[in-house]
């Protein structure tokens, strides 16, 4: 586990989701764009869907962080919700599972999710939106806690990463993933300053559909 830990320290993983049901959002494309990204220096990926991992992995020798999403009509949380989607990613290749941490209704407790996740010898990554998130994952044996969902939990979304919340988990001794609008190089180099153990970076390397619409859009000059 530690070795893991330690390929990731300092270095960049890049999330791999196409936009869902996009014409990039294809198994064989996820992987080519995550070799793309290893061959650019990416240290990890992460991957959303059991199949697209199950593609990936055959390619990739950098630890992979695999996660299946939902929407559902119970619960707020879409990360990884399930125990049989931690069996799945595990028997895909998964070396780190990441769920939902935060504290909202949903249909598995996190105890269990973190339970299961190391029970397969995966580290156990928690999503977190909060100190508190981040506190209370922690105490549970996560291996790491990321910053993905801060600002993603209600209210407007802020234009800025949560550096504040990456600082506090690294002052408390966590391994800390920065994640969550990490968009530009200098995000990325405040994030590593701020304590980031190490940073995700996704929809600005790999969802070429929204990007393309932001450049688009700053065409539109009156």
């Amino acid at each position: 586990m530690k070795e893991v830990l330690n390929k990731l320290k300092g270095n960049l993983v890049v999330s791999v989701q196409p936009v869902d049901n996009g014409v990039l959002d294809k198994p064989e494309i996820v992987s080519l764009l995550s070799q793309a990204a290893v061959n650019g220096g990416a240290a990890g990926i992460r991957i959303e869907g059991v199949d697209n991992l199950l593609e990936s992995r055959r390619h990739l020798k950098v630890p992979v962080i695999g996660i299946v999403k939902y929407d559902l009509d119970d619960s707020p949380v879409r990360i990884t919700p399930f125990l049989e989607d931690v069996e799945r990613l595990a028997k895909a290749g998964a070396d780190i599972i990441a769920f939902d941490g935060t504290d909202r209704t949903r249909p598995v407790s996190r105890e269990e999710l973190v339970k299961a996740i190391h029970s397969y010898g995966c580290l156990a990554m928690a999503d977190c939106s909060s100190k508190e998130d981040g506190d209370y994952c922690h105490s549970l044996g996560c291996d790491i806690i990321g910053t993905t969902l801060s600002g993603y939990t209600g209210g407007p979304v802020p234009e800025e990463a949560d550096f504040d919340l990456i600082s506090y988990f690294a002052e408390k001794g966590y391994f800390v993933m920065g994640e969550g609008r990490l968009n530009t190089f200098k995000d990325v180099k405040k994030a590593i300053l701020s304590g980031a153990s190490c940073v995700t970076v996704g929809t600005v390397l790999t969802r070429l559909e929204v990007m393309t619409e932001k450049f688009v859009q700053a065409t539109k000059v009156q």
